[in-house]
């Protein structure tokens, strides 16, 4: 059973790329902001991949918990874990998810190498990364922040397990020596033979310790609701400075055109006759805007940027990243208003009412 999903990657995207037209942004910066995207998308692919293998085996059985994208903090230790397989043993598989496309490398020393454009350069070990994370989920779990189950008064204590998971497509050169912890990367489509493997060993002493399903998804939903995500401020990272927000010009009724509105019938005292049909105006025109600066629907901010989407128009906040559609309408049943977009202007345009007026303009 999935009990929490990976979290959405595409805001933190869109805003670096957004990043890349910033008037102060050097070919460096520039640079350097590409990398991260890159970073950001590889490591969307290395753990979609893994997660779809889990969720063909594992997803629907009330057998195994997963728990994908888990940011937890301990004090101010940090634990960013890819993924977590726990099964009714209370196993907890503790997997980081690395792409590498164009493979790795492990020397004698287990130094990680690997590769880009068959160009190599050096990583931080994933190996010790995962236990670094495994250790830090380990003082979460003894400082009680998850109620574990019992049995004859005795807390049943979690086992945890490393995991390195690396694309199935990727080639891994190995070390001629032993290193500690070497055994635990694998590729992708090796993790189901390696996990069953590790089952069949619990023994028959293990099943002592064997969880109900719903203790297990107990467990699992107190875990992930540690989770706590981090918000980027990337304009900080790359020495950006937020762009001054321009006010909005808001457009006049044109004065040669005046609004006109239907007679107000007022409520009768004693039944009478009604007209049967009120004549609609003659020459309908759009309703005028208000003065209303428009701002994010999420946080309040007047810091946004239209911007067009899958759906349509929308306003981006650059305080929150929030989106906030851009609904509007001449005001005239059956006539279709939309938006043309001049460069950093976006106009508002009636071709019923022959009108078009300026409502929005980006700074960038």
């Amino acid at each position: 059973m999935i009990i929490k999903h990976a979290d959405d990657k595409s805001t933190n995207i869109d805003t670096l790329q957004s990043l890349l037209a910033h008037p102060s942004a050097t070919p460096e910066i520039r640079k350097r902001i590409e990398q991260e995207v890159r970073n950001i998308k590889a490591g969307v692919r290395g753990e979609s991949e893994a997660t779809q293998e889990m969720k063909v085996r594992y997803g629907e059985s009330r057998n195994w918990a997963i728990i994908h994208d888990l940011r937890v903090e301990f004090g101010d230790l940090v634990a960013q874990i890819d993924h977590l397989v726990i099964n009714r043993w209370l196993d907890i598989w503790v997997c980081e998810s690395k792409h590498f496309s164009e493979g790795v490398a492990i020397n004698n020393h287990g130094e990680f190498t690997a590769f880009f454009n068959h160009k190599p350069y050096g990583v931080p070990s994933p190996i010790e990364q995962n236990e670094r994370h495994i250790l830090i989920l380990k003082r979460i779990l003894d400082a009680g922040m998850v109620d574990l189950p019992k049995r004859l008064g005795f807390t049943i204590k979690p086992d945890l397990k490393s995991l390195v998971l690396v694309s199935k497509g990727a080639r891994i050169s190995r070390p001629e020596v032993k290193i500690d912890g070497i055994e635990c990367v694998i590729k992708n489509d090796q993790f189901f033979k390696h996990v069953d493997k590790a089952v069949d060993e619990n023994g028959i002493l293990a099943t002592a310790k064997i969880i109900g399903s719903d203790t297990l998804e107990n467990v699992a939903t107190q875990i992930a609701r540690l989770h706590k995500p981090i918000r980027f401020d990337w304009l900080a990272k790359f020495g950006l400075n937020k762009l001054p927000h321009r006010p909005i010009p808001t457009p006049a009724i044109p004065a040669e055109s005046p609004v006109t509105t239907a007679p107000k019938v007022s409520e009768p005292k004693a039944p009478v006759a009604l007209p049967t049909h009120i004549p609609a105006p003659t020459t309908p025109q759009p309703i005028a805007l208000t003065n209303a600066t428009p701002v994010c629907r999420a946080c309040g901010s007047a810091k946004i940027s239209a911007q067009y989407g899958k759906f349509g128009y929308y306003f981006k906040c650059a305080d929150c990243d929030g989106n906030t559609p851009i609904k509007i309408g001449c005001g005239v049943a059956g006539h279709k208003e939309r938006i043309r977009k001049d460069s950093l202007k976006f106009y508002r345009e009636c071709a019923d009412c022959k009108s078009s007026s300026l409502f929005f303009e980006n700074s960038q």
